[in-house]
């Protein structure tokens, strides 16, 4: 299978996984990018049997709304049951990097509130140290050569993403060159940095069950 078609095997699993487990109250937290894409496609199949859903960016609300999906404001959530997401980059103990696609602060705030959150990913993103994938850090626009000279200092190299507003209004410097060799303490040691809003790290909370696409078939590794 190409990239395309283990995209599409994993978001179909990660759909049906989140299918068995529908309850007439239950909300869905649902993810940015091309493989959460699919993920919503598969979503549509049984649109009818979903409660609601809280969306980590305005695309992915867009994407719903447009299948007959209820989306919810996470403020007005009692619990969030599921969030389902794909990855820039994963590790064995499914830290990840994400942001990509600039909705890494939403993506963020969703995991936190989610009970089980299942990374969807191909084969490609798996590596064994964090940081070949440029780790997006969103960033208030006055504080962007700031945060750029202090990444410096913690020995990454700042890229400013030209063009890219996120849904918050804010920027994106991408760290570029920098092994993640702990990613719970940058993780800390980014968002500590005044001006920074959060970074791509998802380490400090983590997957809990990821869902890979490989040439020999499908994978779900567990949080240790």
């Amino acid at each position: 299978m190409d990239q395309n078609e283990l995209k599409k095997a994993v978001a179909r699993a990660a759909a049906q996984y989140v299918k068995e487990r529908l309850d007439d109250r239950m909300i869905i937290g649902v993810g940015t990018g091309s493989t959460a894409n699919l993920f919503i496609e598969y979503l549509g199949e049984f649109r009818d049997d979903i409660y609601a859903t809280v969306a980590s960016s305005e695309e992915t609300a867009r994407r719903l709304k447009a299948l007959g999906i209820e989306v919810m404001d996470l403020n007005a959530a009692p619990e969030v049951s599921i969030y389902v997401d794909g990855a820039d980059e994963a590790n064995k103990y499914l830290q990840l990097i994400k942001g990509g696609g600039g909705a890494l602060t939403r993506e963020k705030i969703i995991a936190a509130v989610a009970r089980e959150f299942v990374c969807i990913a191909d084969g490609s993103k798996m590596v064994d140290v964090l940081g070949t994938f440029p780790l997006p850090v969103e960033v208030i626009p006055m504080a962007r050569s700031y945060v750029g000279r202090e990444i410096v200092k913690l020995g990454g190299d700042p890229v400013y993403r030209d063009g890219c507003i996120t849904d918050n209004g804010n920027i994106i410097i991408d760290i570029h060159n920098m092994n993640i060799v702990d990613p719970r303490t940058l993780e800390q040691q980014l968002n500590q940095i005044t001006g920074v809003v959060t970074n791509g790290l998802f380490a400090l909370r983590p997957a809990d069950k990821l869902i890979l696409g490989t040439k020999d078939g499908l994978r779900t590794l567990t949080a240790d």
